[in-house]
């Protein structure tokens, strides 16, 4: 299967250890001297609809690449899901 960079804003980022959606692969790393791929860059998500920035960018070095697919890219790395923190309930008294 032959991939340009294009087509890979077009492909979900799923982690294989957890089965985590990551993002779309938004960006690429290329080394420049070498010629190869560095890592993916998946963007953060945007916070409160993009009005207070976003969240922290996920890179992904190209050796924690499992599997390009039609769809999606399978990574197996440590990357950790971005939950949301639980909301504290304040008692008013």
């Amino acid at each position: 299967m032959v991939c340009r960079i294009a087509d890979l804003r077009h492909k979900e980022v799923i982690n294989k250890s957890n089965g985590c959606r990551l993002g779309f692969a938004d960006d690429v790393e290329i080394d420049t001297c070498t010629s190869q791929v560095k890592c993916i860059i998946v963007y953060g998500r945007p916070k409160y609809f993009g009005f207070f920035g976003r969240g922290e960018d996920i890179i992904i070095p190209w050796s924690e690449i499992e599997l390009i697919g039609e769809d999606t890219i399978l990574v197996c790395s440590d990357i950790k899901s971005q939950q949301k923190k639980p909301r504290q309930q304040k008692v008013f008294s």
